[in-house]
C-alpha cells in the first residue's frame, strides 16, 4: 500500500493555513488527505487555528478561547500570508466538513488541547463529525494522552494518534495503552526499527513535517502510512519517481563522447 499524502494545514507552502484557499489547493494537487487543528471559540464553535492566540495569523490579538464565532469571523487570516489572500476568513469546522464531505479526501483533526485544555472539545467535534458521516475517514490526534482517552470512552473504534516530536522508550506500547490506533511522530524520530514495531502491533505510522524529498522517500520506501507535508505537489512527483521495485528513478549523468 502507497504511502499517503496528507496536506499539513492544507497546500500551506502555497497558500494560508487552515484556510479554505490551502484546503482546495491541496484538493486540486491531488493530496490524499487534509490535516488541520481544532479549538474552541468563547461560544463552543470549533473552528480551525493552529496557534492558541489569533495573532500570528490574524491581523488580530489575543487567544481564540476568548473570541465569540462573530468576533473572530471579523479578523483577516489571510493577509499576513500574501495581500493575495487579503480578507480570508477563518473556517469553521463545519464549513470544511461541508466541503470535504462530496470529496474522497481523508481527514486528520488535531485537538489543540495540549495547552488550554478545552473542556467537551473531543465531544462536540466528534459530534459533529459523525452528523455528516465522515468517521470512517477521520482520524481524531492529540499530543494530549488525556485527550486520547476521552475520545476512546465516547467512541472505542474512532481513529486516534498520539502525536509526539519526542524520542519515547517504549513509545508503541503506551500508544497501545492509551488505545490509540496510530501514532504520529516528527520526522527526527522516524527509524526503521519504528517502523517494524508499528507494523507488527497493527499502529499506523504517520511522520510530519515532511518537506524535503529526500526525507519523503525515505518514508515512502520505509512504508510509513502517511506524510503530512505542506508541499503536497512535490510530494505525488516523489511518491511517483519510486517505482514498484523501490529503486528511486534517477537521471544518468551525461558524458562527453
Amino acid at each position: 500500500m502507497k504511502t499517503k499524502i496528507i496536506a499539513h494545514r492544507g497546500a500551506s507552502r502555497y497558500a494560508p493555513e487552515n484556510t479554505m484557499p490551502a484546503f482546495q489547493l491541496a484538493n486540486e494537487m491531488k493530496a490524499n488527505g487534509i490535516e488541520t487543528d481544532v479549538q474552541l471559540t468563547k461560544d463552543n464553535i470549533p473552528v480551525l487555528i493552529h496557534d492558541e492566540n489569533v495573532r500570528r495569523t490574524t491581523n488580530g490579538t489575543g487567544f481564540v478561547q476568548d473570541y465569540t464565532l462573530q468576533e473572530l469571523e471579523q479578523l483577516d487570516a489571510g493577509a499576513w500570508f500574501s495581500e493575495t489572500y487579503a480578507n480570508t476568513p477563518i473556517v469553521t469546522l463545519k464549513k470544511l466538513l461541508e466541503w470535504i464531505s462530496p470529496q474522497s479526501l481523508q481527514l486528520n483533526l488535531e485537538f489543540k488541547n495540549n495547552i488550554i485544555d478545552y473542556k467537551h472539545l473531543e465531544n462536540i467535534v466528534y459530534e459533529m463529525v459523525k452528523e455528516y458521516g465522515l468517521l470512517e475517514r477521520t482520524v481524531f490526534s492529540s499530543f494530549n494522552d488525556r485527550s486520547i482517552k476521552r475520545m476512546q470512552r465516547i467512541d472505542p473504534n474512532a481513529q486516534t494518534a498520539f502525536l509526539t516530536s519526542n524520542k519515547m522508550r517504549g513509545l508503541t506500547s503506551f500508544v497501545q495503552s492509551i488505545g490509540a490506533s496510530g501514532v504520529h511522530v516528527k520526522y527526527r524520530v522516524l527509524t526503521p526499527q519504528l517502523v517494524e514495531e508499528c507494523q507488527a502491533k497493527n499502529i499506523d505510522l504517520r511522520v510530519y513535517t515532511v518537506n524535503r524529498p529526500a526525507h519523503m522517500v525515505r518514508c515512502y520506501k520505509l512504508g510509513c502510512t502517511a506524510i503530512f507535508t505542506d508541499v503536497p505537489d512535490i510530494a505525488r512527483k516523489q511518491r511517483e519517481s519510486i517505482p514498484a521495485d523501490g529503486r528511486v528513478k534517477r537521471k544518468l549523468p551525461f558524458r562527453r563522447m
